[in-house]
Parts: C-alpha cells; structure tokens; sequence
C-alpha cells in the first residue's frame, strides 16, 4: 500500500489554511475577502488538487471574533467538510480539525476512518487541546487554566481513538475523563491511522506533540528564533524514537510588482483592517494560548491584520519564492498559504511561483 500523500516523499510540503472559515486568515472589510461558501471551497479544492498542492487544513471555530465583520462568524463544519472535498478530489490530503473537549473519541474514531474511506487514505485529523475560553463557554464547557489539564485529557482522548482503530476485539474503557463498555472501532482509517496534526506552544503541549503528532504547527515569527525552536523539537522528538515535522503558516499576496503587492497589502490589512476584530483575536491569543511568542506583540499585530499571524510572503513571484526558500532553509517541514481570496489569488501563485520551487528542487 502506498503512503498517505502527507508522509510520502521529501519535498516542501505546502498547504491551504482555512478557507473554510468567512473571510480566511484576514479580518479586513474589504468587498473582495474570501466568501467561504461550500462551492467556493469545491472550487478551490479542485484548483489545488489538479495543482499538486498537498493538503487543506480547515479552522474549527463556534463563536467570531466580533468586528464589523464579525471575522471567522461563519465556518463549515471540519468533518463534514473533509468528507466532501475528499469525496471531490483525487490526490490532496484533506483534515479534520477536531477539538477535544467538544467531540466524543469513539464518534470521532468513526468518523475519521469513515472520511478517510471516502478518499482513499487521504484524510488527516488536527487535533485542539483547547485556547479559546468564550468558545468553551458558549458550549457550556469549562477551559481548564493549566495547561496540564487539558493535555492530559486530550491524551487520554486520543489513546482512545488509537485503542479503537488498532483493536479488533470489543474492550472496556476506564480512564480518568472517558469511560465506555464494549467499544469496537470497526472500521479502522485505510493504513491503520491518519497522519496528525497539533498546534503546540506550551512546553505540555509540545511534549503532547512530539508524542503523537507527525506535524508541529507553529508560526513563525522571527526565522531565527524558529531555526532553534525547530532543532529543539526534532530533538525532543527524536529522544522519544520519533520524527515529527515542523509546519507553519504564511499568507501570500503575490503580484507582477512589488508596488502592486504592497499597494494590495495596504488596502485590506491597513485602510480596511476589521481593527475590533484583530484586537479581539489578538487578545484572546495572549490571554489563553502560547502560541505566539508574547514579546512580539506589535509586530504580530500587523501580522495578525494581514493573515491571522502567518509569514509574510508579499511581493513578486521571485520575492515570494524567495521567503518560501527561506522558511525551507529554517528547518520548516511545509507551510500552508492563505489568500484574501483564495480562489482568485492562487492562479497566479500556481503559475508563476511553484515552476520557481521546483526549479529551486524543493518541490
């Protein structure tokens, strides 16, 4: 059996980040940001597919950030989501993003193995110990302060969802947060398990990653304080035996001039920033997340008016290359991309920035 197209070969893996989400990774009013309809991500998974994009990576949000758009106010669903756009697709690894606290293990299990049936072996699944504390609350959820609390539930979560996917016998469960009797997780994703996904900033949430995710996700901020952050925990996965990539996340706006792509900058992250929005996500970032380093606080800002936090990549197809190259040379295993607008923003990065990677052989 092949392997699953996000662990397979050796390229710089590049990805989408929440186009399921209104208005992407930008909280700008401007006319022209993304409309998260299920047909426009149809669309968009199809262009990114016959592309050879790697994987799409949805954002799992209940509430918005506010703002005269109330950013991230609407969102599909991640797993219904993944099972459609897996369902449309021939080649493009799809996630799940799955919060701990909200969804049972033993649905979950099933509906991973299930999703991961539809495409042949291409789902994934992200998982989100928790940060957000009015999303726990609108479900009537607690968000436990130490960050201990909530990796050690979402352990235990997930050592249930493997015991159902590697056990072909009914078996009991007595855990500490999840009790069940005569559980059998028939079936099991194609290849036994998907490939895992966990954003981690806190020294509990990076010993949870390097023990069981197969990416890290993390921003990157400063390329030189990200080159050690990521030696540190390939070593502090390979202590345990194991391998874990390190992605990150960028937004790109790509355009024939530098002057278009600073103007186009300008315009949605400066003149029309949703700054109630940004100032929303920001805060709650720093009050319950560590994430983002806490001592970059004006620069992440911008960052955050821009593309949620992500890596700048602004300027030519020479110059975006260019900061592709450069998150490649850190150490980064792959980065996702996020557009204003997806759908009519990637074509140009499609057709003039990818021939430029591959010629560069990261590609």
């Amino acid at each position: 059996m092949t392997q699953h197209p996000m662990l397979s070969g050796d390229r710089f893996r590049l990805g989408t980040f929440s186009s399921n989400c209104s208005s992407g990774m930008t909280p700008t009013k401007v006319p022209e940001r993304w409309n998260n309809s299920w047909d426009n991500n149809l669309a968009l998974a199809q262009m990114l597919d016959a592309a050879g994009i790697d994987f799409m990576l949805p954002i799992a949000r209940w509430i918005g950030y506010g703002g005269e758009t109330d950013f991230h106010g609407g969102v599909l669903e991640t797993m219904t989501w993944a099972a459609g756009l897996l369902a449309a697709t021939k080649n493009i690894a799809v996630f799940a993003t799955i919060h701990t606290a909200a969804n049972h293990p033993t649905v979950v299990a099933k509906q991973l193995a299930t999703i991961d049936q539809i495409g042949h072996g291409r789902a994934g699944l992200n998982i989100v110990a928790g940060w957000n504390k009015p999303e726990y609350e609108a479900l009537g959820l607690t968000l436990p302060d130490d960050h201990e609390s909530r990796y050690a539930y979402a352990q235990e979560w997930f050592d249930l969802v493997r015991k159902l996917w590697s056990s072909d016998q009914h078996f009991d469960w007595n855990g500490t947060y999840f009790k069940a009797k005569a559980v059998k997780g028939d079936p099991a994703p194609v290849r036994g398990s998907v490939p895992i996904i966990n954003a981690a900033g806190s020294p509990q949430g990076r010993e949870f990653a390097t023990d069981n995710a197969d990416f890290l996700f993390t921003p990157a901020i400063d390329l030189e304080r990200s080159k050690v952050e990521i030696a540190e925990l390939k070593a502090q996965a390979a202590a345990k035996g194991r391998n874990v990539g390190v992605l990150t996340f960028a937004h790109v706006i790509c355009r024939p001039t530098e002057k278009e792509a600073q103007d186009w900058l300008h315009y949605t992250a400066v003149e029309n920033a949703d700054t109630v929005a940004v100032d929303n996500l920001v805060r709650l970032q720093f009050a319950h997340a560590h994430s983002f380093p806490h001592d970059l606080l004006a620069q992440i800002k911008h960052l955050f008016a821009m593309g949620h936090g992500g890596f700048p990549l602004v300027g030519t197809p020479d110059q975006v290359a260019d900061g592709i190259l450069k998150l490649h040379a850190t150490g980064f295993a792959g980065t996702t991309l996020s557009f204003v607008d997806y759908l009519a923003e990637f074509p140009y990065f499609r057709d003039e920035v990818l021939p430029r990677l591959s010629r560069a052989g990261i590609r």
